[in-house]
């Protein structure tokens, strides 16, 4: 009985220390996102650090058309970028989750 729980024990470290090199990897991850007109580029990482912000001459010229093209591209990148470190911690999580009786409604 005891080996079983050291067992799940086991595995839960294994599942958390998964998870955890999965987040690190997300910093690795890059995600790049534009204005429709290419005005504006922005990339970020799954772990949703800005890393780059590219604007075109033209748009320096228009103070609020910048501002408004910053927030809508930098949160589409961020939206992405959400998505995709939440499903990647998510299947590592529960792929390594022991099979414990009655927690089948987690999986």
């Amino acid at each position: 009985m005891f080996g079983d729980i050291s067992g799940m024990m086991g595995k839960l470290k294994e599942a958390q220390q998964k998870v955890e090199d999965t987040k690190k990897r997300m910093d690795t991850v890059l995600i790049d996102e534009q204005s429709n007109d290419g005005l504006l580029k922005v990339t970020v990482t799954a772990s949703r650090t800005i890393k780059n912000i590219v604007v075109a001459d033209e748009l320096l010229e228009d103070k609020d058309q910048l501002e408004d093209y910053l927030v809508m591209v930098t949160n589409k990148a961020l939206s992405k970028a959400e998505g995709i470190y939440e499903a990647e911690v998510a299947a590592v999580a529960k792929d390594g989750m022991p099979n414990i009786p009655g927690m089948d409604m987690f999986k």
